[in-house]
């Protein structure tokens, strides 16, 4: 007996389960290929963005070299941030290094957000498809004991077709959490390297704009 046998001849609950774990299971692969595409082009475009940036004389030139390099836009945000004016508002109170580090920070956040989107997803699929097939499981045994009790006469066969058939939903509960566990692990490490360069960079352009409000870059 397949797992669509199972699926077509189980009650509401057992429909419900499964249909659960294949849509968890579904999202979290999307989601681990995305994210796997999108941080491999990042890794290295955040690099490449940077080091465009430095090799530029002014503010302005420096955002046109980077627009060739940022794809995801993870750089340009940063870059737009210093350049953001708010007269006669309580955000340009303060003196220069503040006003900055403000901006830097709100485009920071909005940059980190991109990178972390679908990371609670893995973490929730993860932590919980085990529980969703041990429910089936239950469900199943509990069925399955239903079943065994008004047979009358007890043999192997009997019990070991509609157990086994319940214990396939912990497999499956399984099946789907471990991809996304690992993936959140790894991912996450990937996540976490480019956060931290962006957060270097955010850091370097403030110190930077602060001193040289004349937004050319220093020459060595």
């Amino acid at each position: 007996m397949g797992v669509w046998a199972l699926f077509a001849q189980g009650d509401l609950i057992t429909k419900l389960v499964t249909a659960l774990l294949l849509l968890m299971s579904v999202a979290s692969w999307v989601v681990i290929l995305w994210k796997t595409w999108l941080l491999r082009r990042a890794g290295g475009d955040v690099g490449r963005s940077t080091a465009a940036f430095w090799q530029s004389a002014t503010v302005d030139e420096a955002r046109q070299r980077v627009a060739a390099f940022d794809r995801e836009v993870l750089v340009l945000p940063l870059i737009a941030a210093i350049k953001t004016q708010a007269p006669q508002t309580l955000a340009s109170a303060g003196d220069r290094s503040q006003q900055l580090t403000r901006v830097l920070r709100d485009a920071l956040h909005g940059v980190l957000r991109k990178l972390q989107f679908g990371q609670v997803l893995l973490a929730t699929v993860g932590s919980t498809a085990p529980f969703v097939g041990l429910l089936g499981t239950v469900w199943g045994i509990y069925h399955a004991l239903i079943g065994i009790s008004g047979a009358g006469q007890i043999t192997i066969d009997k019990v070991a077709g509609p157990v086994g058939e319940a214990l396939i939903m912990t497999a499956a509960g399984l099946a789907v959490a471990i991809p996304a566990v690992l993936a959140y692990n790894v991912l996450g490490r990937f996540v976490g390297s480019i956060e931290a360069d962006l957060e270097g960079f955010a850091r370097d352009i403030r110190e930077l704009m602060a001193s040289h409000p004349g937004e050319r870059s220093p020459h060595p």
